[in-house]
């Protein structure tokens, strides 16, 4: 587990580290400056003739100390200053005048010259406003050079918090990051200007962020298998949960199967579908693993009797938003006392009844996207795009479920949990779908004894998992929601080899 941090968080635990630990600003930037040559080398950048543009921040400080390291080492560097003298920190003053003293090139209007490599250290974590003036100038033109380009931390002129362009932002190829990743740089567009980002450790420890319920985590792939439900030899299929999955309408047979099939495919013991009786015949041939059990009319006695059987429930894929849909879900969500999985048309029918968000349990799970959050919530995608994480923040205090923000960057977020940023998965995963098999995944990960959140954060990144391999065997453009459940199976192979 890593963490991302945004620009406040960040700056906390640098003064935790400061103030607490005893460890002097100017000895974090030291060490700073340090790595980041190291991983210039590391990745052969072009260091013959180096530009490093300085701001006067701690940033424009971590620059500076670059260029001393760079010319010792022989590299022609050049310093152009970009900041004002007087609003230079203590510790970005002391850097320039060594570079001064050692009579290293240092300018401030943009130069004629071509560099091989351009090293932005501009603005920090702390950037909240737009670029403008001279800013914006030196930026378009850094952007417009062929140089190689390097961000230090953070590509100047992207929000640390939301990963938005503040009117204009660097393009890096290559972004080396302080102790940690910072969010900006994982959600987009942020993620894309950032380029590849190499986190180096500079004497802040990242288990500060342990307790810090806002900050968000992240898994990377060599850990998937320490998340993986482990499955005794001595078992049978009681071990490992009875799913009832209440999906399709009559003509949304694909839902059912995919579900059903992912929620099989990643270890649930037992699989029931309850269904639309014009999907029997389908069902049974494409997955005679499941039980199929049919509905003509709202069935009460049936649906409580499938209630009683299954240690989970998925419903709402395909399921329709008819009259007799939505009692069928408001039945199953005030009888159902096992953990519950609401997806696609459940969600939308839950959005018509708010009165009932504060009675969803906390092992109710919704996995909702953008508009599907939208009809929640009552707020617009786009401002749910803008403010993702203070929107999850207030549905979550609100209700006690799980919620599963579906986006390029899916969120996972519950009331005193640290939110759960998903950074694996492509564009290839955006078909129809492919929501029906990570409800699916989630469902069948909770009925083999997962806690809840742990199991949607599992799913998610799974799911992601194998969408990227997925398209590493199908291309880009051709990967279908059964694809996916393939690559999951190869994701979840490896995972255990490795582990």
């Amino acid at each position: 587990m890593r963490y991302l941090p945004d620009g406040e968080q960040m700056k906390k635990a640098d003064q935790y580290t400061i103030q607490q630990i005893g460890v002097p600003s100017v000895v974090l930037m030291e060490r700073a400056a340090l790595k980041i040559v190291e991983v210039l080398e590391e990745k052969k950048k072009d260091l013959r003739r180096p530009l490093i543009v300085c701001g006067s921040g701690n940033n424009g400080g971590d620059g500076f100390a670059v260029a001393r390291l760079l010319a010792e080492k022989g590299c022609h560097v050049d310093v152009l200053f970009t900041g004002r003298e007087s609003s230079m920190t203590e510790e970005c003053r002391l850097q320039a005048q060594i570079d001064k003293n050692l009579g290293i090139n240092l300018f401030t209007e943009i130069p004629e010259k071509e560099y091989t490599v351009i090293i932005d250290a501009i603005f920090g974590v702390g950037l909240c406003r737009e670029v403008a003036g001279h800013y914006r100038d030196v930026i378009g033109w850094m952007n417009r050079q062929t140089a190689q380009k390097v961000a230090v931390d953070i590509p100047s002129g992207i929000c640390s918090a939301t990963g938005k362009v503040l009117g204009i932002a660097f393009q890096a190829e290559l972004t080396v990051s302080m102790a940690c990743q910072k969010r900006g740089c994982a959600l987009y567009p942020g993620q894309i200007c950032a380029g590849e980002v190499v986190p180096v450790t500079i004497g802040i420890d990242p288990e500060y962020f342990f307790e810090q319920k806002s900050v968000c985590m992240t898994y990377d792939k060599k850990e998937l298998g320490n998340l993986l439900p482990e499955r005794k030899e001595d078992s049978h299929k009681g071990s490992f949960g009875r799913v009832l999955m209440i999906t399709g309408s009559p003509g949304m047979a694909g839902a059912a199967y995919l579900s059903a099939t992912a929620a099989y495919t990643v270890g649930a013991g037992l699989v029931q579908i309850y269904t639309a009786e014009e999907n029997r015949q389908v069902l049974q041939g494409l997955l005679p693993e499941a039980i199929i059990s049919c509905y003509r009319e709202y069935d009460e006695e049936k649906l409580d009797q499938l209630i009683g059987w299954a240690d989970v429930i998925c419903i709402g894929c395909g399921l329709g938003q008819s009259s007799r849909s939505e009692k069928i879900l408001l039945h199953t969500i005030e009888k159902a006392k096992c953990p519950c999985v609401i997806d696609a048309d459940g969600l939308n029918l839950l959005a018509g009844r708010k009165d009932l968000y504060k009675k969803l349990g906390k092992n109710m799970i919704l996995t909702p996207h953008m508009k599907e959050m939208s009809r929640l919530t009552g707020i617009s995608v786009s401002e749910i795009a803008e403010r993702r994480f203070e929107v999850l923040h207030r549905f979550t205090e609100e209700s006690p479920c799980i919620c599963v923000l579906k986006d390029s960057r899916t969120i996972v977020a519950q009331k005193d949990r640290q939110n759960f940023l998903n950074l694996a998965g492509n564009a290839a995963m955006a078909k129809g779908g492919s929501g029906d098999v990570l409800a699916g995944v989630i469902t069948g990960l909770l009925a083999q004894g997962m806690d809840g959140f742990q199991s949607a954060v599992t799913g998610v990144f799974l799911h992601a998992c194998g969408g990227d391999e997925a398209r590493d065997k199908k291309g880009g453009y051709s990967v279908l929601a059964r694809d996916l459940i393939h690559g999951i199976q190869v994701a979840m192979k490896k995972a255990k080899e490795c582990n």
